[in-house]
Formats: C-alpha cells, structure tokens, sequence
C-alpha cells in the first residue's frame, strides 16, 4: 500500500486496515515459525506497512488537536 493510499483513507478505514494488517502480520510470524514460507520478505513488507498507517493515524490524531 503506498502513502498515497493510506493518506486517502478515512479514520475508521484506517483503523481496520491497522488491525488487520496486525492479525495478517502475527498470523505470517506463526506459520513462519512453524514451517518456513516460500518469502519471508512478505512478514518485512507487512511490518513496514502497518507501520505507516500508524504513523498516518498519529498524524491525523496530532493535527486535531
């Protein structure tokens, strides 16, 4: 998802795609674990893409106030 994307997104679309690009990103570690997946890549592209929409969401949180 590119920042253009998320900037795009309402608050609460923001919130769903947070969480479930967590569930999404705890689920790929599990069965990581368990046995390796074809590419780990995809849990270090997850990662980094939840972590844009928080970055996103706390902008959007700090700018309100």
């Amino acid at each position: 998802m590119k920042n253009a994307e998320i900037i795009a997104l309402s608050e609460q679309e923001l919130i769903d795609k947070v969480k479930e690009g967590k569930d999404t990103l705890n689920k790929m570690k599990l069965n990581h674990n368990i046995s390796p997946i074809e590419n780990p890549l995809t849990i270090r592209h997850t990662r980094k893409t939840v972590a844009r929409l928080l970055t996103e969401a706390s902008k959007r949180k700090h700018a309100s106030k």
